[in-house]
């Protein structure tokens, strides 16, 4: 039996954006949990992104065993803070902080550090279980810089203090499409997208 439609384990409107636009041309229905009516509280115990996006992923199929069932875990790497906030990045100093506050944070603490010593990168693993059980996970990621104020509107997250060389700008400062072209969690759709084609057609 072929799934009908793919579940992404979040609730964040702003994934979900990406998501879409990303695997738009798998030609199936792509919910968040919300939209598919699941409620669970999962404990994020992994040590890696690619074992918690599979945490997630795994037990939101349980509840849904006739889906392709996704998740993505995802954080920023700060090669300067020993790679904090790494795995922590959602709860860094508190799952209710906001952005700004975290960014700020981070700004401050890397005030005075010159900019070859400020790389970073955004990493990001997606994981899929299909009917039946079986999973995969990949890893993507991006790589930057930390800049040294906040700016842009576009992206969301720490988005607005990752430099990009190339663009000569944040993140936040770039396209939706042009960052799902080169953005840590765009890599890792991609390539799971393209196993997941492998499974239906």
């Amino acid at each position: 039996m072929k799934p009908k439609r793919i579940v992404f384990a979040t609730g964040n409107k702003d994934k979900m954006k990406e998501i879409r636009m990303i695997m738009e041309d798998l030609k199936l229905p792509i919910l968040s949990m919300k939209e598919a009516g699941v409620e669970k509280e999962i404990i994020e115990d992994g040590t890696t992104f690619q074992e918690n996006a599979l945490i997630k992923a795994k037990a939101i199929a349980e509840l849904l065993p006739d889906d392709i069932v996704m998740a993505d875990d995802s954080g920023l790497e700060i090669d300067y803070l020993n790679k904090e906030p790494g795995i922590y990045s959602a709860r860094y100093m508190g799952e209710h902080t906001s952005y700004d506050i975290k960014n700020n944070h981070i700004l401050e603490r890397l005030k005075g550090v010159p900019k070859e010593q400020r790389t970073a990168r955004f990493v990001c693993a997606v994981a899929a279980v299909f009917p039946g059980g079986k999973s995969i996970a990949v890893n993507g990621t991006m790589e930057g810089r930390i800049a040294d104020h906040i700016a842009g509107e576009n992206g969301f997250g720490y988005d607005p203090i990752f430099w990009l060389d190339d663009y000569g700008c944040t993140s936040a400062e770039i396209s939706p499409e042009e960052k799902n072209s080169l953005s840590h969690r765009g890599k890792a759709l991609r390539a799971v997208r393209q196993q997941i084609m492998e499974q239906i057609v």
